[in-house]
């Protein structure tokens, strides 16, 4: 009969040790996942959109929809021109950056 010559500390230490290592793998693998489903969603949608996909060009183009989204805004609170002012400027923003 053969005793192990490790010691429980050393056991505890390898199990914890080895939980450590798969949590950290998890994490990695989710924030890669992420990224990479973040990456190939703003690809998408500037090749819908026919813009380039660097972030200058994604943030005129939500600003462009903000403004949209501003003038309907003051459509539904009946200011007419100010509706058409911020719709106009959404607009012209969008066809600016539309190829």
């Amino acid at each position: 009969m053969q005793l192990n010559s490790s010691s429980p500390f050393e056991w505890l230490g390898s199990a914890i040790g080895t939980v450590v290592r798969v949590v950290i793998d998890s994490l990695i693998w989710l924030f890669t996942m992420l990224s990479n489903a973040s990456s190939d969603f703003i690809n998408g949608f500037a090749r819908a959109l026919g813009v380039n996909s660097n972030l200058l060009s994604i943030a005129a183009v939500i600003l462009g929809l903000f403004l949209i989204y501003t003038g309907v805004r003051a459509f539904i609170r009946r200011k007419i021109v100010l509706g058409i002012i911020w719709v106009l400027l959404g607009l012209w923003l969008l066809s600016a950056l539309i190829n």
